[in-house]
């Protein structure tokens, strides 16, 4: 008996039948694939808040420091008060709240990295990150790392999301988050597999819906 519509996706061809039957529905249903990430809703975690500041602060020795020591950096050639809005811009770019703020704190190293080997470089993030300050500035009444609302902090990037400094730190978060090491097991990737033989043998067939 069929008691559930088929999708159907209008490209053309021999259309599928538009009902499952029973044997379809009772396979659907039963079939369940692993997903081991970690199960954090980030949406839901913002409905209730709505701000994910970075906690953080400069020491006078221009350090800065994570919530309760958890993680420090010395910016190089940045000021510190820049590496530190860069490090808040990294999250409310890519938001993971089940990323710690030193992944990002350690992406914004590599763009302190590249000011002190590059005098445009920095004058690119410096000057970026005052026009950004500005603007929150005048929005806002406060630096961008101070605005307390994460949408209010976002409208502040969309509006200057075609800018070159916005591309370059949207571009080198990229691979200063997603290419670390560390990060991969809290998104469910095991990393490469073909130096290890392949996935074959390493959670290729990791479903248990299956009967032995």
């Amino acid at each position: 008996m069929a008691t559930k519509l088929k999708s159907y996706n209008g490209t053309g061809g021999t259309p599928e039948p538009l009902f499952l039957t029973t044997t379809e529905i009772e396979r659907e249903e039963s079939m369940r694939v692993l997903d081991k990430r970690p199960k954090v809703s980030r949406r839901g975690f913002l409905g209730g808040s709505g701000v994910t500041l970075v906690a953080m602060s400069i020491l006078p020795s221009g350090v800065i420091m994570g919530a309760d020591s958890a993680w420090a950096m010395t910016a190089k050639a940045l000021k510190p008060e820049s590496f530190a809005t860069l490090v808040q811009m990294s999250r409310d770019i890519y938001p993971h709240d089940r990323l710690n703020d030193s992944y990002y704190a350690k992406a914004v190293a590599a763009f302190d990295s590249q000011a002190e080997e590059s005098e445009d470089s920095k004058k690119m993030l410096e000057d970026g990150v005052a026009a950004l300050d500005a603007a929150a500035m005048k929005a806002h009444g406060v630096t961008y790392g101070q605005v307390g609302w994460e949408a209010e902090r976002v409208a502040l990037l969309q509006a200057i999301e075609s800018d070159g400094f916005f591309q370059s730190i949207r571009g080198g978060l990229v691979t200063g988050i997603y290419n670390n090491p560390d990060v991969w097991p809290l998104f469910g990737y095991e990393g490469a597999s073909a130096d290890q033989g392949g996935y074959i043998e390493r959670g290729f067939d990791d479903i248990d819906w299956l009967e032995a």
